[in-house]
């Protein structure tokens, strides 16, 4: 099924990151679709753990993706974050039929943090902003601090990962996605085993990621508290997409909690 798009104007806003300073951000994106995908089929032996999916996926939009295990959501993906190739089908990300291409200009966080426990949220980030972008940070880039600030972990930037609480390292994850800015951000269940607190500060810095332009999909089995910021339910069951619901503008972010409110 090929799902029917509106399309999306190019926006220029800001993104609060820190305490007392805002962001300037201009999505580098200006097509309308981040991602096209025609009978995207990815096969292990005799098993197809996705099948013909063809669909859509508009430029500044979130999308929640859901199903059981084994729908083939993290397999969905792991193929859009180039981690591997579809056996059969063509995809165009971000205006490429190339992952390779456009790989810098993508985030994904998977299941594992890649975060390591003995260095500190600061060390960590830096570390891998050195083993990705070099020693020089990149032009436009947010250094470490500013993105431990985004996910509100500038108070323990120099505290272990090991001391942290799983919230906190799943923050602490995102704010190492976040470093490039990349145009598309890929979440493969970031609220599991999260708590309330840490879910609504990484929810409050995605919706404004969205709201500056960002293409988002995010699986989890959480619907209820990724809806404050999806524009679609895409449903998937037996490798394929079964359905791709959208909400209207004004619903999408109606409801959206911030860090603080979920403190109240």
């Amino acid at each position: 099924m090929t799902a029917s798009l509106r399309s999306v104007p190019a926006r220029q806003t800001v993104v609060e990151g820190l305490s007392n300073s805002h962001i300037p951000y201009t999505p580098r994106v200006p097509a309308a679709n981040a991602i096209e995908l025609h009978e995207v089929s990815k096969l292990y032996g005799t098993f197809a753990a996705l099948r013909k999916v063809t669909a859509e996926f508009h430029t500044g939009k979130s999308y929640v993706i859901l199903g059981p295990n084994g729908a083939g959501k993290s397999t969905l993906l792991r193929n859009l974050a180039g981690l591997t190739r579809p056996t059969f089908g063509k995809m165009t990300i971000l205006g490429s039929g190339e992952v390779s291409e456009v790989r810098s200009r993508i985030g994904y966080l998977g299941h594992d943090s890649m975060l390591y426990d003995e260095l500190t949220a600061m060390e960590n980030l830096r570390y891998s902003a050195r083993l990705y972008q070099g020693e020089t940070l990149p032009a436009g880039r947010w250094t470490p601090e500013q993105s431990l600030a985004m996910v509100g972990l500038d108070p323990a930037l120099n505290r272990p990962v090991g001391k942290f609480s799983q919230g906190m390292r799943q923050r602490a994850s995102l704010a190492r996605v976040l470093m490039a800015k990349p145009d598309l951000l890929l979440l493969d269940e970031p609220f599991s085993n999260v708590d309330l607190a840490s879910s609504a500060q990484m929810l409050h810095v995605l919706d404004q990621l969205r709201a500056a332009g960002n293409t988002i999909l995010l699986t989890t089995h959480q619907p209820d508290l990724a809806r404050p910021i999806a524009d679609c339910f895409c449903t998937m069951e037996a490798g394929q997409i079964a359905s791709m619901e959208y909400f209207p503008p004004s619903d999408a972010s109606a409801g959206t909690p911030s860090a603080e409110e979920s403190r109240a």
